[in-house]
């Protein structure tokens, strides 16, 4: 198992992966079914596209548990095999860095309920703690390094699912990031200045930005982050541009050029760990990681 501290302790950027779902849909995924399934029933799919981002130069890797948590889950009759899915999102990731040799961490994903909770919805922030509670429990006996919770829009669910993480495996380190729109806040009026602050006080060991977005959008949360929080250690995880619908797809149009681009100034606005998020593919990654290093900014 890896160590988040080292790689603190190291000079320059941490690079994490990119999109597992946009490769999922390549390689075959239907539109509206688990990527978790996919875990027992494809794990080959899965261990693809773990080391096509770590031959890129990933040092952070996300397990495919997105959806991992009981909430997703029972959207499809699945709620009873938390556990089981996530066991296995994390033995594939593990899979993958060994045959790689490397040191590369491997983060168990942790995505959002898909509800609302009280008063605007029926779940209640103790259900919701004790879902990702649940969750945090099968990653971390699976033997994550660390948890990445992601693309949360409300302080309430970002809070239960840090104090569920902490509930179930105190100690390990969390990166926690919400997804903000084109106006800089996120879908219940969250911003950057008071996302950071939150986090920091919750104990997370980072915080930022993902998903919902283009680069650009993802630099300004960068940016007032930093200005909010100078000590914090900063997470942008920006997706291949803003997505268009196509087909009735979405399709994101910005090319590995873009996310270089990206991924140095995110690294000059104050980010420390900076991946990729919906659209991206292993060549947008390789892509960045090159320009870091070009800039000086990954050793």
């Amino acid at each position: 198992m890896g160590d988040w501290q080292s790689l603190l302790d190291r000079p320059g950027v941490i690079l994490a992966d990119g999109a597992m779902g946009t490769m999922l849909f390549e390689a075959g995924l239907e539109f509206g079914n688990p990527p978790e399934l996919w875990n027992v029933e494809h794990p080959d799919r899965i261990l693809a596209v773990h080391r096509a981002y770590l031959e890129a130069g990933a040092q952070i890797v996300l397990t495919n548990t997105f959806g991992g948590s009981c909430f997703r889950l029972e959207l499809h009759g699945l709620q009873a095999r938390v556990a089981e899915l996530n066991r296995a999102g994390v033995e594939v990731a593990r899979q993958a860095v060994a045959a790689a040799g490397g040191s590369t961490l491997v983060a168990g994903d942790i995505g959002p309920s898909g509800a609302m909770l009280a008063p605007l919805g029926t779940l209640t922030y103790d259900e919701a703690t004790a879902g990702f509670a649940e969750q945090a429990g099968a990653l971390a006996a699976a033997g994550v390094d660390l948890f990445y919770i992601e693309t949360m829009a409300s302080l309430e669910e970002i809070h239960a699912a840090v104090e569920g993480v902490q509930r179930a495996a105190t100690g390990l380190p969390i990166c926690a990031t919400m997804t903000f729109d084109t106006h800089g806040f996120t879908m219940m009026g969250v911003s950057p200045e008071k996302a950071v602050e939150a986090l920091a006080g919750w104990g997370v060991s980072a915080a930022g930005g993902n998903c919902g977005n283009g680069p650009d959008e993802i630099l300004e949360v960068i940016r007032k982050m930093r200005a909010a929080a100078p000590q914090a250690v900063l997470v942008a995880k920006a997706n291949a541009g803003m997505p268009e619908l196509v087909a009735g797809r979405a399709v994101y149009r910005a090319g590995p050029e873009v996310m270089a681009r990206y991924a140095v100034a995110a690294a000059q606005a104050g980010a420390r760990l900076i991946g990729a998020c919906c659209g991206s593919t292993p060549a947008h990654l390789r892509a960045m990681a090159e320009a870091l290093s070009a800039a000086g900014l990954r050793p």
